[in-house]
């Protein structure tokens, strides 16, 4: 009786349903075949890896296709290469500690470079990720430095009228100026590109003095300019984009005849003659001066600053890894 109440199992019901197994044994085949086609897909895998080829999906978004052009490619991918290195070799000298953004703009500049699309923010060299972003600062955000320029209007100007002249087209261009790329707009720098023009310097004691006086003065690597900026009656800068968004531009009013207009990411603001104006070049800006002759030149004494977000590591960092003559 317990023999046949055994049978009676669940084995025991379902064994005519199933195929005799005793008999069965694993061929190799489908074993080899798997393993191969394993194989197969590491080795592929390494080999994408190992190229380093594969763009980050990150990298692709937002991107014009026009972008994604061998020559372009290769170009961004050879400035961002000297750019990482440069950082690798700070970050060997001192540390990687506060460094991530750094790191992320870097990586990610492919991104953030719009090509020949217009956009209301698009720095020409180099755009650092996760700052505030505004056409024009509040006096606050740099007070210290606003207010040493403007205490020093007075001398400022006078040292201008010093080393000013005719301007008039045809006109020789005296040493110490330079003739910008439009016509009707002349430079005289202090500072440019992170270089003292010593020169210049010898001849604006005061002004000097009072870049000396400035803290967060931007005067050791290649985005860091002061200079006097004389722009002739009818002359129009159209769009343009400044290098990078880690400073600030401040403007000290010098001479503003009327028709002079700044307009920095679509919104329209004029100098004023003894105050400081504080302006993000790398957003869309374009400069003009609508007066008639008689109005005389429009002046202003350029110095670019810190952008108040940057910290103090990447403020050295970006000393480091865009000094002048990198």
């Amino acid at each position: 009786m317990p023999c046949i109440m055994s049978d009676w199992g669940l084995r025991g019901l379902l064994s005519p349903l199933l195929p005799d197994t005793s008999s069965w044994r694993p061929r190799p085949e489908p074993t080899i075949a798997v393993l191969g086609s394993l194989a197969l897909l590491f080795i592929w895998y390494c080999y994408r890896v190992g190229s380093g080829q594969a763009t980050p999906a990150s990298h692709q978004q937002g991107v014009p296709t026009e972008e994604r052009c061998p020559r372009r490619a290769l170009q961004s991918d050879a400035m961002n290469q000297r750019l990482y290195r440069s950082l690798r070799d700070y970050a060997k000298r001192y540390s990687w500690s506060g460094m991530n953004r750094l790191h992320k703009g870097i990586r990610d500049q492919a991104h953030y470079q719009l090509g020949d699309h217009l956009a209301i923010q698009k720095p020409s060299t180099f755009y650092l990720p996760d700052l505030p972003s505004a056409p024009y600062f509040p006096r606050e955000s740099q007070r210290h430095d606003v207010e040493v320029l403007e205490l020093s209007y007075a001398a400022i100007l006078r040292e201008f009228e010093n080393i000013a002249w005719d301007f008039a087209p045809g006109t020789p261009t005296p040493r110490g100026w330079m003739a910008n790329a439009n016509p009707g707009w002349h430079s005289y720098y202090l500072y440019r590109q992170g270089e003292c023009v010593a020169q210049n310097c010898r001849s604006c004691p005061w002004t000097y003095r009072a870049l000396s006086a400035l803290r967060t003065f931007v005067n050791a690597n290649r985005f860091g300019n002061a200079c006097f900026s004389v722009l002739q009656p009818g002359t129009v800068l159209t769009g343009t984009y400044g290098p990078t968004n880690t400073r600030v531009r401040c403007h000290l009013g010098l001479k503003v005849p009327p028709g002079c207009e700044l307009v920095v990411g679509g919104e329209p603001q004029c100098w004023s003659e003894g105050y400081c104006l504080l302006v993000d070049d790398s957003f869309l800006h374009t400069t003009a001066h609508n007066g008639c002759p008689a109005d005389g030149p429009r002046v202003i004494f350029i110095a670019d600053l810190w952008h108040p977000n940057v910290a103090g590591p990447e403020r050295q960092a970006l000393d480091y890894i865009f000094a002048p003559g990198r």
